[in-house]
This record gives C-alpha cells, sequence and structure tokens, in this order.
C-alpha cells in the first residue's frame, strides 16, 4: 500500500465513507492503458483491425480503446504514422466532453504534452482554429511534436500567461479548455511521486491559482460559448469551491449538464458552503468506480448567442519556389490541401501557412503559427516533417509505400538510406498507406529526409 498524507486519509474517508476502503483497493490495482485513434487519419474500427485491439472502448470516449501493458505501441511503426495517441483514459475525458464542431474556434489553455490539444484537433476535423497554450516552453516543444505528428494544419502554439493572451483574443473563441494545474489527487496512484508535491503545496495553492486563471480564460470566451474546467484532483476546494466562486462572480455563466456514463459520479454541493444546486452537473470520475484513474469536469456556458471576433486578412501569393516545387510533386492543388483562409507567410527562409492574422499574435512568445511547410534556401524549397505529415498518401506525385510488418520501414524510420529505383524526385513515404516522411531520390538511392529528432532509436 503506498503512503498518503494523513490529512488526506481523513478528508477522503469524509467524502467517500463506505466507498474508502474500495477507494484504497484500487490504489493496488494495475494502471488502466489507453490508445485513442486519429481520426484524421483513420477510424476506431480500421485501427482495431490493423493493430488487432479488443473491442473494448473506452466508454467517455469512442474512439479509444482500453490497451494491455507492455504491448510496445509507441514503437510500432503506426505510431510513428500519427494513427494514435497513449493516454491515461481518464485524462481523455476533458476535450470528449467539450463539445466541438469543425469551425470552431478553440483554446487549449493549459495545453503541454498534448493529449487533450490533439483530441480537439481530431474535432474540428481540419476546420476552425485551435490555439495551444503552455506557459513553458519546454514543454510547449512535446505539444508541437505531438500536433504535427497527428497531421494538424489549422492551430498556433503559443508560450504564454492566461493574462498575456487575454489581451489579444478578449471574447474570441467559441470553446475553451482549462485541464488546470491542481494538486494531482487522482495521480497518485499512477505518479505516487504527486504525493510529495501535495505535501509541499497543498490545496489551497492551486484553489489560488485556478480562479486567476478562469478568469483570464473567461474574458476569451465569445457571448454563447462553452468552457470546460477540469482537474486531476478530488479536492472540493478545487473542484467544486473553484466553480462556485466563479459562478458568484459571472453572473452571465451558467452549468451545462455533462452526460453521465455508468460509473461517474456527479458534482457534490454539499461538500461546500452554500454550494448552488447546479453543480450536480458536474461529473467526478473515481478510480474505484470507472477504469482509469480520478477526475473532475465541469462544463460553463456563457449567456448570449453574439458571434466571436472576425478574423480577416488579405491572402498572400504562394512563393513561386513553393508553388515550383508542388506543381512536380504534388498531385493535389496546395489550395486544397491547406486549411480554409491560409496564407503562407515567410518568416526568414521558414515558409508557414497561418489562418490567424499576425495581429492577435503581436508581442506574444510563438512557438508555431501554422503549419510549418518547409525552408527556402537558394532559390529552392525544402518540405518540412509537418508537411508531410499534413498529406495523403494520394496527395503526393511520388510515393512509398511500405509495409507494416517489413524491415525496410524500420530503416527508413532510423534514418537508413535505401535502395531502389527512386530518380532525382521526392517521395512522401508512408506505412500501409500513411504518410511518414520525405525521401529524396538519387537514381539509385532515397536519401532520408526523416526529422533527425523523430527517429527509431
Amino acid at each position: 500500500m503506498m503512503r498518503l498524507p494523513e490529512a488526506y486519509t481523513q478528508r477522503m474517508r469524509g467524502l467517500l465513507g463506505a466507498e474508502y476502503g474500495s477507494y484504497l483497493a484500487s490504489l493496488d490495482r494495475e494502471v488502466y492503458n489507453g490508445m485513442r485513434t486519429n481520426t484524421l487519419k483513420s477510424s476506431p474500427e480500421a485501427l482495431a483491425e490493423a493493430r488487432g485491439l479488443d473491442a473494448d472502448r473506452v466508454p467517455w470516449c469512442p474512439e479509444a480503446f482500453y490497451t494491455k501493458a507492455g504491448d510496445q505501441a509507441s514503437r510500432h511503426p503506426y505510431y510513428y504514422a500519427g494513427l494514435y495517441y497513449l493516454q491515461e483514459p481518464s485524462a481523455m475525458l476533458p476535450a470528449a466532453t467539450l463539445p466541438v464542431q469543425p469551425g470552431d474556434r478553440v483554446l487549449d489553455l493549459c495545453a503541454a504534452p498534448g493529449g487533450k490539444s490533439t483530441q480537439l484537433l481530431c474535432r474540428l476535423q481540419g476546420k476552425g482554429l485551435l490555439v495551444s497554450n503552455d506557459i513553458s516552453p519546454s514543454r510547449a516543444k512535446a505539444l508541437l511534436k505531438n500536433l504535427e505528428l497527428f497531421g494538424g494544419r489549422n492551430y498556433v502554439i503559443t508560450t504564454e500567461a492566461p493574462h498575456k493572451l487575454k489581451e489579444r483574443f478578449g471574447g474570441f473563441f467559441t470553446k475553451i479548455l482549462v485541464d488546470a494545474p491542481c494538486s494531482g489527487e487522482g495521480m497518485f496512484h499512477k505518479e505516487p511521486q504527486i504525493v510529495r508535491n501535495w505535501e509541499q503545496y497543498g490545496n489551497a495553492y492551486y484553489a489560488a491559482l485556478q480562479k486567476e486563471i478562469l478568469e483570464h480564460a473567461a474574458a476569451m470566451l465569445a457571448p454563447g460559448g462553452q468552457l470546460l474546467y477540469s482537474t486531476c484532483t478530488f479536492a472540493p476546494m478545487e473542484d467544486e469551491q473553484t466553480i462556485q466562486d466563479f459562478l458568484d462572480a459571472h453572473p452571465d455563466f451558467h452549468l451545462s449538464r455533462i452526460p453521465q456514463q455508468e460509473g461517474f459520479d456527479h458534482g457534490h454541493p454539499e461538500w461546500i458552503e452554500k454550494g448552488d444546486p447546479s453543480l450536480t452537473n458536474c461529473v467526478r470520475l473515481w478510480p474505484h468506480r470507472v477504469r482509469g484513474e480520478g477526475h473532475f469536469a465541469a462544463l460553463l456556458e456563457r449567456d448570449g448567442d453574439g458571434p466571436a471576433r472576425n478574423m480577416s486578412e488579405q491572402r498572400t501569393a504562394v512563393p513561386e519556389q513553393i508553388a515550383s516545387w508542388c506543381r512536380e510533386n504534388l498531385k493535389t492543388p496546395l489550395e486544397q490541401i491547406l486549411p480554409e483562409g491560409a496564407s503562407i507567410r515567410m518568416q526568414g527562409e521558414y515558409a508557414v501557412a497561418e489562418i490567424l492574422p499576425q495581429g492577435y499574435l503581436k508581442g506574444l512568445r510563438v512557438l508555431r503559427s501554422g503549419l510549418f511547410l518547409g525552408t527556402v534556401k537558394k532559390d529552392r524549397f525544402e518540405p518540412s516533417q509537418a508537411f508531410a505529415m499534413a498529406l495523403k498518401m494520394k496527395d503526393a506525385a511520388h510515393v512509398l509505400d511500405l509495409p507494416a510488418d517489413g524491415d525496410t520501414v524500420m530503416r527508413y524510420l532510423k534514418g537508413e538510406t535505401l535502395s531502389g529505383d527512386f530518380r532525382k524526385d521526392w517521395f512522401l513515404v508512408g506505412v500501409d498507406g500513411h504518410p511518414l516522411g520525405w525521401g529524396k531520390g538519387a537514381d539509385t538511392l532515397l536519401k532520408n529526409k526523416y526529422l533527425k529528432g523523430w527517429r527509431y532509436l
């Protein structure tokens, strides 16, 4: 049995009553693992058949499956093709619950390492905009890789404090996800080292931080928009009380009901002073009731039906070096590949397809302002790894499609040069019909252009 702080166990006994023993027993079971389909590239059914998965879906995230520990899923070629994301099942709840539709403008305010953002990206289906933010530039690098791996095209990555974003995006977003920093009580089982963090900071520290973040997030939500607040803690101070304080301060917001699933618990207004009955619309996941860790979610809606601020900027012409390369190496016209409204902007030698006008990003720390297409050097365009992942195999004029169970695909992922008849063309290399990256033909050799930092080790 893991060591738990006495103050924590006393509170949990009070909250759970007769269920406390079941909760303690859940800390000794194995951690559940999940695999969530990238629906931009595949379907759950196709993934299950290809990977030999049992039809054991995560109830609150139908595109996800429970998987067995030790199945080496992160070393399979399909992982490198971005066909799925490996994620603890309860962590899929927030992005699955926020009712995102194609065309929405979505903000993932605390986004790294990217599980939620990749899920939101799939919900948008290439339409609208996703702004993924994490205040930590180092953590945001993992976020960038995951969005590129998933083939994202319509996203921006910022590394800012929420109050800085508020200065640019007041009333802009139709949907916002705040998976807030918290004391992590729901993760004690999965990551026992979090107990030390709990002892150092406690609940009050995080409750104050959550209140501040929610305040800034609310200012960026358009009238009629929805904000999903979530934590991975059980503490009423960080869950029901944070939401109650927010509602008290924002009469133009109300709680929407989150649909119940088997094993879900509702919010508990009786656990705080003057708790509004509408707090029962929230959801709690307990590790002894569901096949996952602990989580809390509340769906807030802002009154009104006013439109979000418009985005408008004149599209620029495609630089000739890029246009020429596309004519030679793509079957699908570039304008059909890029998201609606995208404009290619040169950032030095880097070409980025942007859909958010630069005025919104001025003065902010931006890691990526759109789809990175590649570099232009000496009047020559070289496509990026991100561009390869955003394509479909049918978009490319020259392809090398490799079977997942062969040796050649692993040689490519390791960065090795391949032999064959390749002329001098750019080849989109893939696995079972899904892009992996580029190769440059040199007659009987294919020079490996797979991104070094992504290679199989």
